[in-house]
């Protein structure tokens, strides 16, 4: 499994298979059971996580009691609360496997430490979170410029990998829309 890490660094970074074997060191692995918390809402927010195999998501309980998904983690994605993590402070949002899971993880500390003895690592998570900043900006975009329906399709064009493994009621609550919303919306299509 750790491969899958090896080879996600090297798009962005160069490292030795010695680096990489101390760099793995710095985290832990966890296996994640279907709909098991990693993070719940009001918790120190303690890791970043790495999604080796699996599906999680990120979401909060809204003013009126629903989960709203904001976002949604694949094979060689990272999730995490950013603002919590970096200031240490307690999160207002929970992580989810949607899927039995197999992740990485990392704590500040032991980020920071990394960091300090293989600056190569500075260059590899710059480029994370330029992926995952575009990725923010674009989505920001859509929910102004289309309308719910054009959002879907949008979705369903640019990954349709989400919609085969995410259920219905999780792609609802990611585009802001009731899942008896998306069916209608399906049926048209069909």
């Amino acid at each position: 499994m750790s491969d899958i890490f090896k080879k996600h660094i090297a798009k962005f970074a160069q490292v030795t298979d010695d680096e990489f074997q101390h760099i793995i060191t710095f985290f832990n692995t966890k296996e994640a059971g279907r709909k098991e918390n990693l993070l719940e809402q009001g918790q120190l927010c303690r890791h970043h996580y790495f999604v080796l195999q699996g599906l999680l998501r990120k979401f909060y309980i809204n003013e009126k009691g629903t989960e709203q998904t904001t976002e949604f983690a694949i094979e060689t994605w990272w999730l995490t609360d950013n603002y919590a993590y970096e200031n240490q402070m307690d999160t207002e949002f929970c992580i989810q496997a949607v899927e039995k899971s197999t992740i990485l993880y990392i704590t500040l500390e032991k980020q920071q430490k990394l960091l300090e003895e293989f600056p190569v690592m500075e260059r590899y998570f710059r480029f994370v979170y330029q992926r995952a900043y575009a990725a923010a900006q674009k989505r920001i975009k859509f929910l102004f410029s289309f309308s719910k329906e054009e959002f879907y399709f949008q979705a369903v064009r640019n990954h349709p990998e989400f919609i085969q493994r995410v259920p219905q009621y999780l792609i609802a609550s990611y585009l802001g829309f009731t899942p008896e919303y998306l069916s209608e919306i399906r049926k048209r299509i069909s």
